[in-house]
């Protein structure tokens, strides 16, 4: 008895001596203390003779009867709490002999009234202490199980083990430690990282191999056989020893991004640009910029502060200039004595003038070369002080991915030099904002504020790796910059190198489109692992001049192959769009094409020209044309106008007529801009159309309008009796030919116009 399954048998208890027999209850039972109570004793009294006991669940408490085992008359009734297993009765010192026994923890050692203070409500009973140790050999360690939690208790007679510590609930028993395999120990509540013993072995090398080929994306695609020993930098400093294959990387491509807030230049808080090329990893490639080193080495002092002055032309009214502004930017010495900043720098400048570090003496300076699609400017300083003691920056190769840079410049929050770090996070063709087009740029987490315009971004060699150009401001992002990569700056000072001026970007003759739908493919008559993009459009003035035709299926580029998503291979997986080639020529350059018509392979030239757009994004310092007659103001349409009337978010506000020639439109002759009547200035000869405003001109007198020098010389010669303008939306505008002819120049005067036509009509 007491013994369960699977359990270790129970010590032996001892049994408590029998109590003196009594001859009737009444006989032994003392008087009652002076409380009405009785003493214990009276209660000990009956246990010998109590043989059966009931019990009653009265509420929380138990009703209990003890009988007489003669007789069955109760003796005694009483209502108490209910005894907790292990707990002493109260006023009993001695356990029957009778009582069935218990099973669980091992009964408790008797105390002494007399000498053991008595035991606050509420607490536990105390442990007595364990019996001194014995000759014996130590027993078996035996365990007893508490009803609450099933944990083991450990017996009193056997002291615990000394090589095993206290284990917590539910964790497995640990195992003994040996001299033979040092174990890593951990440190560290929170993080829990572990700290390697110094006399534990190295790790594999496997797991540096797998480590770096997924930092370099190429872990399925590893080509090279060669493997060199080199070391891994993180960035948190820890070096990690261990084997890299270095495959050979693909040749970059480009791709496309579309900005979530809008891109504006970043003195007014704007969006960015990306770059990168890729290869192996190198230890160089994660280290730290460290400034001290930028310091030591000079590169900080050619980092010079731009001070511009700008008056930009007052596109409501083309004939005047708004009020002058100034603006402060930064930028760089390179090799040459010339000076690299951004365009929007210097956009619409009267003046620039350039400061060294630590000088008060500002340089009057000279714009080279404006580069309004890449945003990039060229100056340079006639004055032979400026380039004393300065040490010209020299270019590096594309960041990594994670690769660290630091931004350098004068941003607005202070005057001295201001350094920002972060990492390479994308490489990509984004848009630009300044000039309109997808080019390839870097993405990067350090701050890039108004003021770091124009300032370099240096590796941990201290290479320049770009130009820090914008910055996305949206409410779900967050330290997003941008720089412009060394590809593009490349292709910038080349080309004014070649040509003493820039001649821009080229861009592709066609428009295009993917081609993923089987039925599409079917009927292009594409053959299973055929890939390439649909032409969907040539440009009206290209057609005479390449032999590829609407769709046609442009199946690969100077012998690099175009999926059907319209990517190229660029680094190990990160491919880009195949606009990334085009971008790499110049001016003039051809590229030889592969195409599908009716399912047959061809091959062809394409020479590439500059970007013509309907709407031009900029007009490149000039100011806008105008021409007035009879009070009428015609100009033409461009983005600084479109920004002008309807704001930064023109692209939703403006007319969807004059939307619709900004996105959609296409150059059809040499020379065709958007004409538009945009105001009218009020008087008797064009009394009825006061309203006008920013209307496309279709017809002058029944003669399509193409050009506004078209529509003054139509104007000017004109013989007929009236003025016939059609304009959009079915609108006619008719005056006497002699009467406005007259009234334009009282017109003039009133409104203090000094001609009737821009300088570049005359």
């Amino acid at each position: 008895p007491g013994e369960r399954s699977g359990m270790p048998p129970k010590k032996a208890r001892a049994k408590a001596k029998a109590p003196a027999e009594v001859s009737s209850p009444t006989e032994a039972a003392p008087t009652a203390n002076r409380r009405g109570r009785k003493p214990a004793g009276a209660i000990a009294s009956f246990v010998g003779a109590i043989t059966k006991r009931r019990a009653t669940k009265v509420g929380p408490l138990y009703q209990y009867s003890l009988t007489n085992d003669a007789n069955e008359e109760p003796l005694l009734s009483a209502t108490v709490p209910k005894r907790k297993p292990g707990m002493p009765r109260k006023g009993t010192a001695t356990t029957p002999a009778t009582e069935p026994k218990r099973r669980g923890r091992p009964p408790k050692t008797q105390r002494d009234a007399a000498t053991t203070p008595k035991r606050k409500p509420g607490r536990p009973a105390r442990r007595s202490l364990p019996p001194a140790p014995s000759e014996e050999p130590r027993v078996k360690r035996k365990y007893n199980y508490t009803k609450k939690t099933g944990r083991p208790r450990k017996s009193l007679d056997v002291p615990p083990p000394t090589s095993v510590g206290k284990r917590r609930p539910g964790r497995p028993p640990k195992t003994p430690k040996t001299t033979e395999t040092p174990k890593t120990t951990y440190t560290g509540k929170k993080r829990g990282r572990p700290r390697k013993n110094p006399q534990a072995p190295a790790p594999s090398p496997v797991v540096g191999d797998r480590m770096l080929a997924l930092l370099d994306g190429a872990l399925d695609a590893q080509t090279s056989s060669e493997v060199e020993e080199r070391q891994y930098v993180s960035p948190r400093g820890r070096n990690k020893r261990a084997k890299m294959t270095t495959p050979a990387s693909p040749r970059g491509r480009g791709g496309r991004r579309v900005g979530v807030g809008g891109a504006v230049d970043d003195d007014d808080g704007g969006i960015g640009g990306i770059g990168g090329v890729g290869g192996g990893y190198l230890a160089d490639d994660f280290h730290e910029v460290d400034a001290d080193s930028l310091e030591r080495e000079g590169r900080m002092d050619a980092v010079v502060k731009v001070f511009c002055t700008h008056t930009e032309p007052n596109y409501s009214l083309p004939w005047q200039r708004k009020r002058q502004s100034a603006s402060t930017s930064s930028g760089f010495v390179i090799p040459g004595r010339r000076v690299l900043t951004n365009a929007h720098s210097v956009e619409h400048h009267t003046q620039v003038k350039l400061k060294k570090r630590g000088s008060d003496v500002k340089y009057v300076a000279k714009v080279l070369a404006i580069g309004v699609e890449c945003d990039l400017a060229l100056l340079t300083v006639e004055d032979d002080d400026f380039f004393e003691g300065i040490a010209p920056v020299q270019f590096g190769p594309l960041p990594h991915l994670s690769a660290p840079v630091s931004v350098i410049g004068y941003p607005i929050g202070g005057v001295a030099i201001s350094i920002t770090s972060g990492v390479v996070s994308r490489t990509e063709v984004t848009n630009y904002a300044h000039g309109g087009i997808d080019l390839l740029g870097v993405q990067i987490d350090a701050a890039i504020n108004s003021g770091n315009s124009g300032g370099p971004a240096f590796n941990s060699k201290g290479e320049c790796v770009g130009v820090a150009f914008q910055s996305l401001k949206h409410d779900d992002a967050e330290n997003i910059g941008y720089v412009i990569p060394t590809p593009v700056i490349h292709h910038f000072i080349t080309d004014y190198d070649r040509n003493k001026t820039y001649t821009g970007f080229p861009s592709l003759p066609f428009s295009w489109q993917r081609v993923e739908s089987p039925a599409m493919r079917k009927w292009l008559k594409m053959k299973t692992g055929q890939k390439g993009v649909l032409i969907s459009a040539v440009e009206p003035l290209m057609k005479d001049k390449i032999n590829l035709r609407k769709n046609d299926v442009l199946v690969s580029m100077d012998g690099t192959n175009i999926a059907s998503d319209g990517t190229v291979p660029f680094r190990a997986g990160e491919p880009i769009t195949f606009n990334y080639l085009v971008s790499q020529k110049y001016v003039g350059e051809s590229a030889q094409v592969r195409y599908l018509r009716d399912g047959k392979m061809q091959e062809c030239s394409i020479t590439f020209n500059a970007m013509k757009r309907l709407v031009p994004w900029h007009i490149e310092g000039t100011p806008p044309s105008y021409f007035i007659a009879g009070g009428l103001v015609f100009t033409t349409v461009c983005v600084p106008f479109l920004k002008n009337e309807y704001g930064k978010d023109y692209d939703f506000d403006a007319p969807v007529k004059l939307l619709e020639k900004f996105c959609h439109g296409r150059v059809e002759e040499v020379g065709q801009q958007v004409v538009i009547c945009a105001q009218v200035l009020a008087a008797e000869v064009n009394r009825g159309y006061e309203d006008l405003h920013n209307t496309i001109v279709q017809k002058f007198n029944g003669v399509k309008i193409f050009n506004l020098k078209q529509l003054a010389q139509a104007v000017e010669l004109s013989k007929d009796d009236f003025m016939r303008f059609e304009l959009d939306h079915e609108i006619s505008v008719v005056m006497d030919t002699k009467a406005a002819n007259s009234a334009t120049k009282a017109i003039l005067k009133t409104h203090a116009i000094p001609s009737a036509k821009s300088a570049d009509l005359c």
